[in-house]
């Protein structure tokens, strides 16, 4: 048992990070090409920068600059969750809709986990005015870890959940990491994002 609880904590203070690295580097490379072409086709389908940048709240609740495609129009409430808007619809551009479908607004953060910000799994990092959350979750621990790029609670709803059902997801995500709990988890966004489940309700982007 002891044994056991070793080699978790080794991967959760070294290896988690050197594999995020690793993986990060070698699909920048490889997606970058493809990084481009959606860089343009923002730029051609909306007034704005292709990039949205907005604070989120990281490991140690310390405040990161996340980076994202832009989704949304320029005229987009800016710090409001999409959930909490009246019609979040009417601010997604064309081609917002297919990278929110796909997920693929989501490949620049791969630069946040190269820089250390993000890995690719952990708790999704929130925007720092969503107060109550953040409580939630300085009190269950989950600021000892790096937000991810996909989670436990993106495999079973997204932001189809409800704040205290991500939290339940947060604390059983850092109960139990280790690097098959990881593997899982990114096996199964492959299908949330073949199947589009849970795409209503992302957070404000543009």
């Amino acid at each position: 048992m002891k044994v056991t609880k070793d080699c978790h904590g080794i991967y959760r203070r070294y290896v988690k990070r050197m594999l995020d690295i690793i993986f990060s580097t070698m699909l920048i490379v490889l997606l970058l090409p493809l990084m481009v072409i959606i860089g343009a086709l923002i730029r051609i389908d909306s007034s704005g920068g292709a990039i949205f940048k907005q604070k989120r709240m990281g490991r140690n609740a310390k405040e990161f600059t996340c980076y994202k495609f832009r989704t949304m129009k320029k005229e987009a409430p800016h710090g409001i969750p999409a959930k909490d808007l009246a019609d979040p619809e009417r601010y997604v551009t064309r081609v917002g809709r297919f990278l929110r479908r796909s997920s693929l607004d989501e490949l620049p953060q791969l630069f946040n986990v190269f820089l250390g910000n993000m890995s690719i799994v952990g708790p999704r990092p929130l925007i720092c005015e969503e107060k109550e959350i953040h409580r939630l979750r300085g009190e269950a621990g989950i600021y000892t870890l790096r937000p991810g790029i996909t989670g436990l609670a993106q495999i079973n709803g997204r932001n189809l959940l409800c704040d205290s059902e991500k939290i339940e997801n947060d604390r059983i995500y850092l109960d139990n990491l280790k690097i098959r709990l990881d593997a899982k988890i990114l096996f199964l966004t492959l299908g949330c994002v073949i199947g589009g489940k849970g795409i209503v309700g992302k957070n404000t982007k543009k």
